[in-house]
């Protein structure tokens, strides 16, 4: 019976079952359930040392105060019995949201370890290229990853489930909210471990620490927008992705008052395209299970083309384009609210140029193709010169926008293209006293230095290296830090030297002090090293189609 239970599982998702048929031991399961058992104990033996005792205050004549006590100014009132009386809900409510954080962190730190690392075991044994030539779609293989790399941190987190349950319920919290928040947690546990799976994808090449890097990428994220979020700005769309954005709307359903010990999220205040997202609890949690939805769908697409094909690019030409449109649409939504507090119109356009900074980065390393992908192309293209509308023929065009093999650049301009115009949009209908001129001047200059680095980055993957990558992200991000720090080494602010920092990466650092003919001086420059780069990589191309030519001809 039991056999035939365990057959049907593996024949759901085999992958599924090799992953949990590994860890389900009985010392795995043993220490798991022991861990999260003796955690939650000391943890409530903390939380009692919060209540008041007399054993605390011997002798002492004077009233007692605690937040838990019930009377005036949370004076601390005894019953017939002469014990205090407890507000035990606001202790439960207390217990619950501590629960909710410390499960929040374990569940999507440790399990963006685990699979990043299993990942990276299967790459360096061999073992993930076989699993590649199994029947099984990409998406049966890598869900079976979800559901069984993590196996023992879900039965950790089974062994919690009740402390939590009882602690929201004690707290007056309504089951139905206890129930949305969990799913909430589960939609985001499957966004974070998409992107875990894609970053161990596309990060193989980093030897054993790309285990590391993201669950300490993941760390530093859930700190953040826990501890130090950003509000009012466009930033809002970011600290949508932390599980953290509802739990204030599930601990404030119940009937204690001030029980949410972040009220600094000024939730209420949230709006997109002016839509009061965070007035309703059902509006709010609603978009936040959309926007998991919406983004673990595009990091799928990914993870579908890298996972059979390690070569290919993470995203085609034609999704980059559909991807820049939705990224510019949500974050131009969070942008055009504008409250009464210290951010302004000007500190959004700030943020916004950093968001389209950071996606730019990643969209020139997601459709960048490497050497031999490009070589293939330009063999391709060479056998094709002969035609009447030679080498930039009108299927060029065509392919430079669509081709998989065909070189990033063009499609990263259309891709610029599209972002500039949606956040001029958003310029030209900002109020009179922001400075439109000098900000479109500065997406203009931004577009062209997005171009100098894809157009570096491609030069750099058509060397012959054995670390190619590595060389190619190294130098890219020497080009992002390293000059801004020799400036500010030298004491060149963008106030004093807003010309050398228009070629940076922080250009919108000199709106308030670059006139607009320094910004037109900058641009014509960056679009002469932009012409001469670009130049440089069409000799190469043609250089690598000739090459690839001659060998086949050599080899036929």
């Amino acid at each position: 019976m039991k056999s035939n239970w365990l057959d049907r599982i593996g024949d759901l998702n085999p992958q599924m079952w090799r992953e949990i048929k590994g860890r389900l031991k009985p010392r795995n399961l043993i220490i798991a359930s022991v861990i999260s058992v003796l955690g939650q104990f000391i943890f409530l033996i903390m939380a009692m040392g919060w209540l008041p005792t007399d054993d605390r205050y011997p002798g002492v004549i004077n009233k007692i105060y605690n937040k838990y006590c019930t009377g005036p100014s949370q004076e601390c009132l005894q019953d017939s019995f002469g014990n205090f009386i407890v507000n035990w809900q606001l202790w439960w409510a207390e217990i619950f949201t501590i629960l909710s954080v410390i499960g929040i962190f374990i569940l999507l730190v440790t399990g963006t370890y685990m699979l990043i690392s299993d990942l990276a075991k299967e790459e360096k044994t061999g073992t993930l290229n076989f699993i590649r030539l199994s029947p099984r779609t990409s998406q049966s293989i890598l869900l079976g990853k979800i559901l069984g790399v993590p196996f023992l941190l879900y039965v950790f987190a089974a062994f919690a489930l009740p402390l939590h349950f009882w602690a929201g319920i004690s707290a007056g919290i309504p089951l139905a909210a206890i129930l949305i928040y969990w799913a909430v947690i589960v939609a985001s546990c499957f966004f974070f471990y998409s992107a875990s799976l894609l970053f161990g994808l596309f990060s193989s090449a980093f030897s054993g620490f790309q285990p590391w890097l993201g669950s300490g990428l993941v760390l530093l994220f859930l700190w953040m927008t826990c501890f130090l979020p950003i509000t009012n700005l466009p930033t809002d769309w970011i600290n949508l992705f932390s599980p953290y954005t509802v739990l204030p709307y599930v601990v404030n359903a119940s009937p204690v008052e001030n029980s949410f010990s972040f009220s600094y999220l000024n939730l209420d205040n949230w709006q997109w395209f002016y839509l009061p997202l965070g007035s309703n609890v059902v509006t709010a949690i609603s978009f936040s299970l959309v926007n998991y939805a919406l983004w673990s769908y595009w990091i799928w697409q990914g993870i579908q083309r890298r996972f059979h094909n390690p070569t290919k690019t993470i995203l085609s030409k034609g999704q980059s384009y559909s991807l820049v449109v939705c990224v510019e649409v949500m974050s131009l939504g969070f942008a055009l609210q504008v409250s009464k507090s210290v951010y302004s119109i000007e500190n959004n356009f700030y943020v916004l140029l950093f968001l389209n900074q950071l996606l730019f980065l990643g969209l020139i390393a997601a459709l960048s193709p490497q050497r031999q992908a490009l070589q293939d192309w330009a063999r391709y293209r060479r056998e094709r010169m002969n035609n009447r509308w030679g080498f930039w023929s009108r299927d060029l065009i065509k392919d430079l926008l669509w081709a998989e093999k065909s070189p990033a650049i063009l499609a990263i301009t259309i891709n610029l293209f599209l972002s500039s115009a949606l956040l001029s949009i958003w310029i030209a209908l900002t109020p009179s006293e922001f400075n439109s001129g000098s900000a479109l001047g500065i997406v203009a200059v931004v577009m062209s230095v997005t171009l100098i680095y894809a157009t570096i980055l491609q030069l750099m993957l058509l060397m012959r290296a054995k670390r190619q990558m590595q060389w190619a992200a190294g130098v890219i991000i020497a080009l992002v830090v390293l000059p801004p720090i020799f400036l500010a080494f030298l004491s060149l602010s963008p106030d004093k030297a807003p010309l050398f920092w228009l070629f940076t990466v922080f250009p919108w650092a000199t709106l308030k002090n670059a006139s607009l003919g320094t910004i037109f001086i900058a641009f014509v420059l960056q679009l002469g090293i932009f012409s001469v780069l670009n130049g440089q990589l069409n000799r190469q191309l043609r250089i690598a189609g000739e090459s690839a030519t001659k060998a086949l001809l050599k080899g036929v």
